[in-house]
């Protein structure tokens, strides 16, 4: 079984190089690395064409958003199998190994040939702010149900002919792409989940940095129709139960405020405990910091999603009555 890795890159100049030394490090060697540059204007095509310690093979296209690079990759790709991963990461040693293994084998669950193998991703904080960010907005190993989990395409293994299948990743999103691809893989029947198969990333280091991701990201399912009703639930509680509750405050008793507090505690817990496993290396200070964030963190993320949401509906609204396609 021939094995392709695919990534896609753009001014990476400064992370490129801890990605392709954990990909040279892999216990099981890929035949084949195929990189898509979207356009650099740094040091990122110099830092590929100078690799040697791996098979890899750049394509250039200007422009293409990630699911277009994507797409173009692993289009090139002669692998029977397509490991996808992300820019900014560091691959654990045994990666490719622990994605692959399940394709060689029957899987004992689904009794046939297994399509998709979905990997993890874990925080890779370097300071006390991104401590508190990844255990704001990133599930850790507990938490996952592996039956129903689905993988960022940082860490993600598929039959090329399942890629073909779906029509490959959607290339009218820029974000949330990977997940509109994972519900269509998922038709073609369950994934195995490979805990051990683990991409450590950064979290974003700024509230502006996160603010924008989060504001894409919500733009994102706007744009592909995805989960309304968490989106709903989310204006309701900010616009009509926040300010209800301050009304009944001020007009009955104050002792309508402590729902503030049991609301608050409820909706940090998670982190909270998440925080508490990771905050190991921390002095004190960093840690108050770190547990000052969480609940900035958790509101900041809701009000970039509050202001995302609405211009990816209204994007779709105005390309579902132009006629172009969105699949």
């Amino acid at each position: 079984m021939r094995i392709s890795i695919i990534t896609t890159v753009k001014n990476e100049g400064e992370s490129i190089r801890c990605l392709l030394d954990s990909l040279a490090a892999q216990t099981r060697a890929p035949d084949e690395v195929m990189v898509c540059d979207g356009g650099s204007a740094d040091g990122t095509l110099s830092a590929l064409r100078a690799e040697t310690r791996l098979p890899l093979k750049v394509i250039v296209r200007p422009g293409a958003n990630i699911s277009q690079g994507r797409n173009a990759a692993i289009a090139e790709a002669t692998g029977d199998v397509i490991a996808c991963t992300d820019a900014g990461v560091v691959l654990a040693p045994e990666w490719l190994q622990e994605l692959v293994a399940p394709f060689e084998k029957t899987s004992e669950v689904v009794k046939t040939q297994v399509r998709v193998v979905a990997g993890f991703f874990l925080p890779d904080p370097h300071t006390a702010f991104e401590v508190a960010m990844g255990a704001t907005v990133l599930p850790q190993m507990d938490e996952v149900r592996p039956e129903t989990f689905m993988p960022s395409s940082r860490s993600v293994a598929f039959r090329k002919e399942a890629w073909r299948a779906v029509g490959g990743y959607p290339e009218w999103l820029d974000y949330c792409e990977d997940l509109v691809f994972d519900f269509a893989l998922r038709k073609l029947g369950p994934f195995v989940f490979a805990p051990k198969a683990i991409a450590h990333f950064r979290p974003r280091g700024s509230l502006g940095a996160f603010f924008r991701q989060y504001y894409q990201y919500a733009r994102g399912d706007g744009k592909a129709d995805l989960f309304r009703r968490r989106h709903a639930i989310r204006y309701v509680t900010y616009l009509v139960a926040v300010p209800a509750i301050a009304l009944l405050g001020a007009l009955f008793s104050p002792w309508w405020w402590t729902l503030y507090v049991i609301g608050t505690a409820a909706y940090t817990r998670t982190p909270y405990r998440r925080l508490v496993k990771m905050w190991g290396q921390l002095s004190t200070v960093e840690k108050i910091q770190a547990a000052w964030l969480v609940p900035v963190i958790r509101v900041t993320g809701d009000i970039a999603k509050m202001v995302g949401y609405p211009a990816g509906v209204m994007w779709r609204i105005k390309n579902q009555a132009a006629g172009r396609p969105m699949r």
